[in-house]
């Protein structure tokens, strides 16, 4: 045999040049010997030895993971400077000196479960409005979160600090409150309080809604507009013309107390002016102030007008772009309003009973401040610190009707703080936010 010298002796093979293929390690065994495959390969060592597959995993998965980290860490500092540039410049050095929360964009993708359609609130051209809940140490805390859509960031940016410059000129307990912005996206983000009972048009035009089924109720909700509006009139520095005013933007909390919302066509004007030439022409159609439309000019009596609009929708309960039929003819709902004022058969357009003939004569008195809103001349119409009053006045007496009707009934007493919470004046606020500058 090969490992036998003279049949006694054993020959050790792995002395001689490694009788191994593939350079393998050679044992000596009795008589023989055994090859076995080099580090990285296996196989029969004296045949064949093949690259085994985990000495090119192992050093791949590392390779792939070593990559993968660098990737992540770039891509997180990229995030990080990206945002730290949309941040400044989207005045986040400015805001950091004013009293608004600045909300980190993984703040409201966390609050808003990613922008989940689920709580999406409502769209328009500007873009979207979200839901959502942001967690605090004093509690939680609802948001609605104002989303615009990808278009020109130029475009976008503009239209935020005009947005922003104006809600933060108010602090007004009719008006939506601002909570705060968010500057780490492309986009920025305003973040509004939640209003949680919809618009006041779901509740004029869907008749499942039982709150405006009280005149009581229809009354207070015109006078706390109104009351808003004479704010931003008069006592906002500068004065703010909402230029929008509609029923779909005033939203009704979760008392059923109006909050004006949607400054995304609002104008500032000096103090010594009451209108501006417009770029263009905005709002929604039915609410215009047909002056506006012909000259191009925007003025406080612009709301004005559409104020009176919404009061008329809030008496006949009808759209102000819907018509009416009278003797063959189609009239439009605002247009036979007046007519019926003035001829005193308005009583036939409201879609509901007065309770008694006092009512119905206060009714006759907001139908009347209707009428001398809605005015073809901006100049005839009164100033909104007159109609506020007016109504404010309206209301007082109708709470005093209420109470003279009770005590008739209960001999109750006058309860003379509830009256007096009906004031009849205006009084400016300081705005939260300060007035005396703007970030932009």
């Amino acid at each position: 045999m090969r490992g036998w010298v003279q049949g006694c002796t054993d020959v050790n093979e792995c002395e001689n040049p490694n009788p191994c293929p593939f350079n393998g390690k050679c044992k000596n065994t009795p008589g023989s010997y055994t090859c076995h495959c080099p580090f990285g390969t296996r196989g029969y060592g004296k045949d064949t030895c093949r690259i085994s597959p985990w000495i090119v995993v192992v050093p791949a998965i590392f390779i792939v993971a070593f990559f993968t980290a660098v990737g992540a860490l770039v891509l997180y500092m990229w995030r990080r400077r990206s945002k730290e540039k949309n941040f400044k410049r989207n005045g986040g050095e400015l805001l950091k000196h004013h009293r608004v929360q600045i909300f980190t964009e993984a703040e409201l993708i966390k609050a808003t479960n990613n922008y989940d359609n689920s709580n999406k609130l409502g769209e328009g051209g500007f873009g979207s409005v979200y839901r959502g809940k942001v967690v605090g140490d004093a509690g939680d805390t609802i948001i609605a979160v104002k989303k615009p859509k990808d278009l020109h960031k130029s475009l976008i940016k503009m239209d935020f600090q005009h947005e922003l410059q104006i809600v933060m000129q108010i602090n007004h307990k009719n008006v939506v409150k601002l909570h705060g912005i968010c500057l780490e996206t492309r986009t920025p983000l305003l973040v509004y309080e939640y209003i949680s009972n919809g618009t006041l048009f779901q509740h004029i035009h869907q008749n499942a809604s039982t709150i405006l089924r009280s005149w009581k109720n229809r009354l207070r909700i015109a006078a706390e507009i109104a009351l808003a509006l004479e704010y931003m009139h008069s006592c906002a520095e500068p004065p703010i013309i909402h230029g929008d005013i509609k029923s779909v933007n005033i939203l009704l909390d979760h008392n059923y107390s109006a909050k004006v919302s949607d400054f995304g066509t609002s104008v500032l004007i000096s103090p010594e002016h009451s209108n501006m030439v417009a770029t263009k022409i905005q709002g929604t159609l039915g609410y215009i102030d047909p002056e506006y439309l012909t000259t191009g000019i925007i003025t406080i009596k612009s709301d004005v007008y559409s104020f009176g609009v919404v009061l008329v929708e809030l008496l006949t309960r009808k759209k102000p772009t819907s018509f009416i039929t009278r003797s063959g003819e189609s009239i439009n709902i605002i247009h036979y309003f007046i007519s019926s004022v003035k001829d005193k058969t308005f009583s036939d357009n409201i879609n509901f009973e007065a309770t008694s003939e006092d009512e119905m004569e206060r009714i006759g008195m907001v139908a009347e401040i209707a009428v001398k809103c809605l005015d073809q001349t901006s100049a005839k119409r009164p100033a909104m610190r007159e109609v506020a009053e007016q109504l404010a006045r309206i209301n007082q007496e109708l709470d005093s009707l209420t109470v003279e009707e009770n005590n008739e009934e209960t001999n109750c007493e006058v309860d003379e703080e509830s009256l007096a919470s009906h004031s009849t004046s205006v009084i400016c606020e300081t705005s939260q936010h300060g007035t005396s500058s703007s970030p932009f």
